[in-house]
C-alpha cells in the first residue's frame, strides 16, 4: 500500500476516536471511517491515513492495438501495453468489465508488478504507449504517475481510458503525465448519469473541458443503448457540447451496446440508431465520427476535401497513411492527430 496523494483528515488530532478522512481523488469525495474502504474499494483508511491498496498491483495486462481503446488519432497503427485492476468509482448497470470493476483486491486475485517492469514489458512488445484501462485509471493515480515518469524517459506515451470523474485537484496533476485520454460521455442527462452510473454529468463535462484545454490528446466515446440515449435530441446535445465547448475536431466514437451485467434484459443497440447518430454528428459539424462494436467503415477522411487519410479494417490500419506533418496530403487541411 502507499499513502494516497489526495485526502483530507476530518479530525483534529491523532487521539481522536473517529479518524474519518475524506478522499479527494475523484468526484465522489468519499468520507471514509477508520478501517473502511471508499466506494471504489481501492482507497482504505488505516488509523486516520488514506492508503491506495492497489499500488503496484494489477489484475490484467495485454498488448492491444491503440485503436482498441478506442484512440484513432493518437499514434495510429501502434501497439499499447494495457494494464488494469479492480474497482471503480461508478456503478454502471451495463459495465462490460464488471468482473474487474465491481470486485476488490485480495492477495489471491492480483499480481504485484513494478513500474520498471511495466515499461520494460511495453518496450519488449514494441509498444509506443502504456494504457491504464479495463477499470477506472483515476484510482491508480500514484502508481500511474510513478510509471509515467519512467516511461517518458523511454519515449513511451501514457493513456487513460476513463469515465472522466476525477476531482479537479487530481485531474490537474494527472494532466502533467498523461498524454492521451479516451473519456466516456455516457449520457447528456444528469438523471441517467445518477440512475445508471451513480455519478453526475457536470463533473464529467467540466473535466472534458479541462482536458481539452491542456496539451493532452482527447477522444470521446458514447455507448448508445436502446431507449436510453438513442433519441436524436440526446445525440444533438452531445454533438453541440463537443462543437461549442471542445472543438469540432475532437474525435467522437459511438459504440454499440450488448447485454451485460445488470442490463442483460436489454437488446443490442439497433444498428440504424448508430448510423443515424453518425449522420447527425457529421451534419452538425463534428469532423471525425466513428462507430464501434459493429462492422462498418471506420476509415478516417479529411473533413475538408474528403480524401481517404487512414484505411482501417477492424483495428488494423493500412500502411498507406496520407497524412504529412499533421496535414492532409491532398488539400493541406490541418488534422487533429498525434503521430509518431
Amino acid at each position: 500500500m502507499k499513502e494516497s496523494s489526495f485526502y483530507t483528515k476530518l479530525y483534529e488530532d491523532d487521539s481522536s476516536a473517529k479518524k474519518t478522512v475524506q478522499c479527494n481523488l475523484c468526484g465522489r469525495m468519499c468520507r471514509i471511517a477508520d478501517g473502511g474502504l471508499g466506494f471504489c474499494k481501492t482507497q482504505k483508511n488505516s488509523d486516520g491515513k488514506l492508503f491506495s491498496i492497489n499500488y503496484h498491483r494489477i489484475a490484467s495486462c495485454h498488448t492491444d492495438p491503440i485503436e482498441k481503446k478506442p484512440l484513432y488519432h493518437f499514434l495510429p497503427g501502434s501497439s499499447t501495453y494495457s494494464i488494469g485492476g479492480f474497482g471503480c468509482n461508478f456503478s454502471c448497470l451495463n459495465c462490460q468489465n464488471y468482473m474487474l470493476s465491481m470486485n476488490s483486491y485480495d492477495k489471491f486475485n492480483s499480481t504485484k508488478i513494478l513500474p520498471e517492469t511495466i515499461v520494460k514489458n511495453a518496450i519488449n512488445d514494441n509498444c509506443l504507449s502504456i494504457s491504464w484501462t479495463y477499470n477506472e485509471p483515476t484510482l491508480y493515480f500514484d502508481f500511474a504517475r510513478e510509471t509515467s515518469l519512467i516511461s517518458h524517459k523511454e519515449n513511451l506515451k501514457n493513456v487513460y481510458v476513463s469515465n472522466g470523474y476525477m476531482s479537479e485537484e487530481s485531474l490537474r496533476e494527472t494532466l502533467n503525465f498523461i498524454d492521451a485520454f479516451n473519456i466516456d460521455l455516457k449520457f447528456f442527462d444528469d438523471k441517467l448519469y445518477r440512475e445508471i452510473c451513480g455519478g453526475k454529468l457536470d463533473i464529467v463535462l467540466d473535466n472534458l473541458k479541462a482536458i481539452h484545454q491542456s496539451k493532452s490528446h482527447l477522444e470521446i466515446t458514447t455507448l448508445l443503448i436502446n431507449d436510453l440515449n438513442t433519441d436524436e435530441d440526446q445525440i444533438r446535445l452531445i454533438c453541440n457540447f463537443i462543437i461549442e465547448e471542445l472543438g469540432a475536431d475532437v474525435p467522437l466514437h459511438f459504440s454499440r451496446f450488448f447485454p451485460m451485467h445488470k442490463m442483460n434484459d436489454k437488446s443490442p443497440t439497433d444498428i440504424d440508431y448508430l448510423i443515424r447518430a453518425k449522420e447527425i454528428a457529421i451534419d452538425m459539424g463534428v469532423e471525425y465520427v466513428y462507430l464501434g462494436n459493429m462492422p462498418v467503415d471506420n476509415n478516417t477522411y479529411c473533413p475538408n476535401c474528403g480524401e481517404l487519410l487512414i484505411a482501417r479494417e477492424r483495428y488494423c490500419n493500412s500502411d498507406k497513411n496520407r497524412i504529412r506533418d499533421g496535414h492532409c496530403i491532398n488539400c493541406g487541411h490541418k488534422l487533429n492527430f498525434v503521430l509518431r
